[in-house]
């Protein structure tokens, strides 16, 4: 059965929800180690980074995710990433440097990089890997 769709209706903000294990820490990190405003309805947010933290009922329910399975169709030279993701936040390439000394001052547990390398197309890039309390993976490129 097809069905005629007239105007879609907007998206507006979309909000990861994150189960943490101790939501006063996550709250503390997000606010001291990311610099995110935070309040106890959950959100962490800065700039267009937006979380929703909520208190895992068991600590066997926070389940960062996994690495991906490799593939060989991506539009580079690239098969994906070797960690699993849970946040990947687009950076300004020229704000990259800054935001590394600002998270090893302020602490963050870095897991991989600063990495810098070139696809085979050209594309450069610099990603940098960091881990929350609860082993959630963010990755800054």
């Amino acid at each position: 059965m097809e069905q005629k769709i007239g105007k879609k209706a907007t998206f507006h903000d979309s909000l990861q929800v994150r189960l943490v294990s101790d939501f006063e820490k996550s709250l503390a990190w997000y606010r001291d180690v990311l610099g995110c405003e935070v309040n106890y309805w959950g959100h962490a947010v800065r700039g267009g980074m937006k979380l929703i933290l909520q208190q895992a009922k068991h600590p066997d329910d926070v389940r960062p995710n996994q690495a991906s399975a490799k593939r060989d169709n991506y539009p580079t030279d690239w098969t994906g990433p070797d960690l699993g993701w849970d946040t990947f936040i687009h950076l300004d390439y020229n704000e990259f440097d800054s935001l590394v000394e600002e998270m090893r001052a302020n602490g963050a547990n870095i897991v991989l990089g600063p990495i810098e390398a070139t696809h085979s197309n050209g594309m450069h890039f610099k990603n940098l890997y960091i881990q929350d309390p609860d082993g959630y993976t963010i990755v800054f490129g």
